[in-house]
């Protein structure tokens, strides 16, 4: 088996004159989690319907488990598993009913279906819902069955698509403890995500907007590589202090997190004195503002999306110039 599990090298797809994906370029390894993060419409949905051999390139190279995004889509097919946002199993079947039928389906049967059967209920602990209708699970464990699901055929490679979207946060992390139990046994998992704090969990996470790729790397390197500082200010009244300290020079942009505001800031010091006499001009009071370390949050609010856009990147986040 080759170490990459999937491989995209100036990956482009076109619309008519639309370019959805614009030239992507990356590579994943088998067991590492990819994080793929950008807003609706951003070309995340349809990258992955290139990379599962569904819908063709328009240009540029790809490969999935070996196999050539162009000329073997069905190949592809046969050695990845799916988890969709929504949960696309049949819900008046019980979790046993779907699981013996999609086993089927992927060419399983006999004692080696029921052998596997037991092998994802064990991994996603579903042994005591088998019995179950899957409509009446709770969000969290329909996405367990889901993922069961996927991996029934014993797939290397998975591509989860929000999989965590609308869940609560000890659902969401059940899932990725399950997540990380694949990653460990050699799984390759390329996840997309609105949650910040979930892309924190990935190996390696890009950055996505308008269809090209923005930067890509671990996320602890990303965060260093922020080519502004963060500035913690406690004060009130918060939306007023907000709309004066927008306007300063040197600050890059403002975000509210509950009772403080975070700078984004390209020089700390001048930034703070200019703060605090804005803030003493202007009636807000300032109890306290410190530099903190960039989050991820902070990492995309800084890319510049017109000409940060590396060409090729593998896990370790190094980068060219497209």
């Amino acid at each position: 088996m080759p170490d990459i599990a999937i491989s995209a090298d100036k990956l482009t797809r076109k619309f008519g004159k639309f370019t959805a994906v614009d030239e992507i370029s990356f590579e994943i390894p088998y067991g590492s989690i990819f994080g793929f993060l950008g807003a609706n419409g951003a070309g995340k949905s349809t990258t992955i319907r290139m990379l599962c051999g569904i819908l063709a390139p328009s240009s540029g190279t790809g490969k999935v488990g070996g196999f050539d995004v162009q000329t073997q889509p069905e190949q592809i097919k046969t050695v990845i598993g799916y988890v969709s946002q929504r949960f696309s199993l049949y819900s008046d079947l019980t979790v046993m009913e779907n699981l013996l039928f999609y086993g089927q389906i992927y060419g399983l049967e006999g004692t080696d279906l029921s052998v596997r059967i037991k092998e994802v209920l064990t991994l996603s602990g579903l042994d005591h819902f088998r019995d179950r209708l899957s409509g009446e699970l709770s969000g969290g464990w329909k996405q367990k069955l889901a993922i069961a699901n996927s991996i029934l055929h014993k797939p290397k490679i998975i591509f989860l698509d929000e999989p965590t979207a609308g869940l609560d946060p000890l659902s969401r992390r059940a899932i990725w403890e399950l997540l990380y139990q694949l990653a460990e046994g050699g799984t390759s998992l390329f996840v997309t995500t609105h949650y910040m704090e979930e892309a924190e969990r990935c190996n390696t996470i890009a950055f996505i907007s308008n269809g090209k790729i923005l930067k890509i790397g671990q996320p602890t390197h990303l965060k260093q590589e922020l080519s502004r500082q963060i500035l913690e200010v406690a004060c009130r009244p918060l939306m007023k202090a907000s709309r004066i300290f927008s306007k300063l020079e040197g600050v890059r942009g403002v975000t509210v997190y509950g009772t403080t505001l975070n700078l984004n800031v390209s020089d700390q010091k001048a930034v703070e004195a200019r703060v605090k006499d804005a803030a003493g001009k202007e009636g807000v009071e300032i109890s306290s503002i410190k530099p903190i370390p960039a989050s991820l949050e902070d990492v995309f609010s800084d890319l510049d999306t017109n000409h940060v856009i590396p060409a090729k990147a593998g896990i370790q986040g190094t980068e060219s110039n497209a």
